[in-house]
């Protein structure tokens, strides 16, 4: 025997020990106890260093296998390098290259999942999860038309599965090809009549196209066959378990993007103003996140947000009571006297009172120009600046059931004759900068403007992204605290700018503020709207830390993923 090496008996003892661990590994991998797989795998692997028989195909077959444990339990970094420990031995495994593919897109390197997807599909064409997430690393990108061709392949392959019909229906939405869009849904619910999703998806499509009282049914169809939409995190166990709460006819807050990669399951309950939601029903959850943010539009739905949060006894984002406060004429009214801010003079103009040009002269309670808009309306359409009471009063005939705001103009244009409009949202106790807006015109909406074409614009936004105290001073901040104490909401935006005295102007303060992370053409925002994304998960992961037990429930994982 060599000097310093062990005897053949004990290499093949290792040679078992590596075999015996890795079953073991698997069984506790299948009954998700990842922890216990996690151990049997790595003692494995020391043991493969003495094993002489331990082949290098089942060298990489335990990195990949450990890989799947991180992935389970969300660490993605150390997922990787399992995969990659595997693929360095053995190249053409398929399952690596499509599980790297997924760490990518979770982290949201979607380009580098796409190519991680492609080099999977090269060593096997016909690797079903592979051509899934590759078609969601489509969607996410927004190669809508090269999903809907992958998508039409796998479709024709396998014309019962109910998956790919939804998510043929989501791509045609997309593409604006509505029509289509449901007939892909309604081939989903043809398939499985318990797919609420498609449900959901039939009645938003509906309430865009008009059809209110179709829209209706399917959402009331949806309700009673899955009251919660189940969105399962990102990790197992989860951290917590949400409930966020949104009105389909109203207006919410924008969340795709907020709860994207959670920590924490999220079951999504749609509220309807003709059915009472049953709060014994919803389970143990340990937050509430209230989506529903226009106190105009959800008027019937506030209040029944309103009292389940009440029966539920959890903690609350964005308080339902608080949201009914923050109509445009009720945030005008909260805000006044705060120094150094000013704030639009604003009439509420009741629908059906037949305003004429005289009565309208009247009613305003300052002069001309003046904005207006229909109450509930977000965004720059219906939303006109008018220059006399006549123009005023033709503006409110195109509507005359509705309730209008009639708002005073006050001039913000910069020494430059550009207009600049700032976005701050507000997580918590932070402020954070999103955006600023550059334009010739008054009305400004960020993805309107000719920004992209105008390199000094980016590099001002980005400058004030980077530095928003070199453009906004200590009174200016000290004006938007004083904004946040008095509309007390966990999670909103303010939409402001600065008129000649230095003075801040305010547009809008609501909860139906997008945020995004759709900036291909401005990345250099991207970490600032990582940075709101942090700020509200750190948020809800505070206020939910006060209804968690103080040990932790152990939860069973799902099941092996090995390729999706």
């Amino acid at each position: 025997m060599i000097a310093g090496s062990l005897p053949v008996a004990e290499f093949e003892d290792a040679t078992s020990l590596v075999s015996k661990q890795l079953a073991i590994g698997q069984k506790h991998h299948d009954t998700g106890h990842i922890e216990e797989a996690i151990a049997a795998y790595r003692s494995a692997l020391q043991a493969a260093k003495v094993a002489s028989g331990c082949t290098i195909e089942t060298l990489a077959t335990l990195h990949a296998k450990l890989g799947n444990c991180y992935m389970v339990r969300g660490q993605l970094e150390l997922a990787a390098e399992c995969y990659k420990s595997a693929l360095r031995r053995v190249p053409h495994l398929t399952s690596c290259w499509c599980n790297l593919g997924i760490v990518s897109q979770q982290a949201g390197r979607i380009a580098e999942a796409i190519t991680l997807y492609v080099q999977a599909l090269q060593s096997d064409p016909a690797h079903w999860p592979s051509r899934t997430n590759l078609v969601q690393a489509l969607m996410a990108s927004k190669q809508y038309v090269a999903a809907k061709a992958l998508l039409l392949e796998l479709a024709a392959e396998r014309p019962q599965d109910g998956i790919i019909a939804h998510q043929l229906g989501k791509t045609c939405f997309a593409l604006g090809e509505l029509e289509a869009a449901l007939r892909h849904f309604r081939k989903a619910i043809a398939v499985n009549p318990g797919d609420a999703e498609s449900l959901y998806w039939i009645g938003g499509i509906m309430q865009a196209m008009g059809d209110a009282d179709a829209a209706q049914a399917a959402y009331a169809s949806a309700a009673q066959v899955q009251p919660l939409i189940r969105r399962p995190a990102a990790k197992s166990p989860a951290d917590f378990r949400v409930l966020a709460l949104y009105a389909p006819f109203a207006g919410n807050t924008p969340a795709e993007y907020l709860f994207k990669d959670a920590v924490y399951d999220t079951d999504t309950l749609a509220l309807l103003a003709s059915t009472e939601p049953d709060a014994l029903s919803l389970g143990d959850v340990q937050l509430v996140v209230n989506l529903v943010s226009d106190a105009d539009q959800a008027k019937a739905e506030l209040p029944l947000a309103a009292r389940l949060v009440q029966a539920l006894g959890k903690p609350v984002i964005n308080d339902p009571g608080k949201i009914q406060r923050t109509t445009r004429d009720a945030v005008a009214d909260l805000l006044r006297g705060i120094p150094d801010c000013r704030i639009p003079a604003l009439l509420r103009l009741a629908g059906g009172a037949g305003h004429d040009v005289s009565s309208v002269a009247a009613l305003l309670p300052f002069s001309c120009p003046v904005l207006v808009r229909p109450a509930g309306t977000h965004g720059g359409d219906d939303f006109e600046k008018c220059e006399s009471p006549f123009e005023l009063a033709n503006f409110l005939a195109q509507r005359p059931d509705s309730d209008h705001y009639a708002i005073e103009y006050i001039d913000y244009v910069s020494a430059d004759g550009h207009f600049r409009k700032y976005r701050f949202i507000f997580v918590d106790e932070e402020i954070l900068p999103y955006h600023l807006a550059i334009g010739n015109d008054w009305k400004l909406h960020h993805d309107a403007t000719d920004m992209p074409d105008h390199p000094w614009m980016q590099d001002e936004e980005a400058a004030f992204l980077a530095n928003p105290g070199a453009v906004f001073n200590s009174r200016h901040y000290q004006a938007l605290r004083a904004i946040r104490e008095r509309i007390g909401l966990d999670f909103f935006g303010i939409d402001c700018g600065l008129d000649a005295a230095g003075q801040l102007v305010v547009f809008e303060v609501n909860a139906s503020m997008l945020v995004h992370e759709d900036n291909a053409t401005m990345p250099y925002k991207d970490p600032f709207v990582r940075a709101i994304k942090t700020a509200f998960d750190a948020m809800l992961q505070r206020r939910a830390s006060r209804d968690l037990p103080a040990t932790a429930k152990q939860e069973t994982s799902p099941e092996e993923l090995p390729t999706a």
